[in-house]
């Protein structure tokens, strides 16, 4: 069975509010719906949608109209869902990606996918995630874009920039505060500030894990609160994760390219052309007008 675990539990603090229930679409559609319906014609049987357990009542009543033959779990990312002997303390802020995916692993009895909710990746996205679960079930696959076709026009975002060598990644740096600056496109990683080209290579949290990644994340999760140190800072990421994973030869990495297009809600001035997109694709026939009929 292939598995997609949607991620939308964020805090949406930029965007200001639950970005992942905001109506973007011709018909009012959410952006993860078109996750939902290209990882379904993609031949993707499951997903699982993670979330915060406030805002189940929305995520109940957008899948209340979707087709029965779709098949889509609820898992509740809560912040006492802890290794053994840890609690979250005075927390308030979600653990980050990791944790997320380990929110979904009850439901999770194969190869995997992983995305966000509040980005838009397009149906090869979905489609070549699903070649990849087809496959080899023993490699790691980021299935990433060109940086420059992942920038918000209204703000800064956080990508993963892939090193590669052949078909595998060797090295992935999470660059914060990526944006066009005095002519130059640039963001901060481990190494300082950095000029891009815009034809590196982005992760966008678009993965798919073999099954048994499931249990190496939570190896690492637990290994998060070696050097934890309370409150609020710190989270686990799954591209640091899978970073260390690669540096410690541990972890084999492949990488796929796909065309997008990309959009999503970062920040509430994205929303306009988040519609916009939407609106094109449906004209150009690649989406039904309504996406549940």
């Amino acid at each position: 069975m292939k598995t997609l675990v949607i991620m939308a539990a964020g805090a949406g603090s930029r965007f200001g509010g639950p970005k992942q229930l905001e109506p973007v679409g011709p018909s009012g559609e959410r952006l993860f719906e078109y996750a939902l319906f290209d990882a379904r014609r993609a031949g993707i049987d499951r997903a699982v949608l993670v979330i915060r357990e406030e805002l189940r009542p929305g995520f109940e009543a957008v899948l209340a109209n979707l087709p029965r033959d779709l098949e889509v779990r609820l898992a509740h990312q809560r912040l006492d869902d802890l290794p053994e002997g840890r609690s979250p303390g005075s927390r308030a802020k979600p653990w980050g990606t990791t944790h997320a995916v380990l929110a979904a692993r009850h439901d999770i009895g194969g190869p995997f996918a992983v995305a966000n909710a509040d980005d838009f990746y397009g149906p090869e996205t979905y489609a070549r995630a699903s070649a990849a679960m087809t496959g080899d079930r023993t490699t790691t696959t980021i299935v990433a874009m060109r940086l420059d076709r992942t920038l918000s026009t209204h703000g800064a975002v956080t990508r993963g920039i892939c090193d590669v060598a052949g078909d595998r990644v060797t090295r992935i740096d999470e660059v914060r505060e990526v944006m066009h600056r005095d002519g130059a496109l640039t963001g901060r990683g481990r190494g300082g500030w950095t000029t891009f080209t815009g034809g590196e290579l982005a992760s966008m949290n678009a993965w798919v894990f073999p099954q048994t990644m499931v249990a190496t994340l939570g190896e690492r999760f637990r290994a998060f609160f070696a050097t934890y140190e309370g409150g609020d800072a710190g989270e686990s990421m799954l591209p640091e994760v899978v970073n260390d994973l690669i540096a410690d030869r541990s972890l084999p990495v492949a990488i796929v390219e796909a065309p997008g297009p990309w959009f999503g809600l970062t920040h509430a001035a994205d929303r306009p052309l988040v519609k916009e997109g939407l609106t094109q694709l449906t004209r150009s026939g690649i989406y039904p007008e309504k996406l549940w009929t």
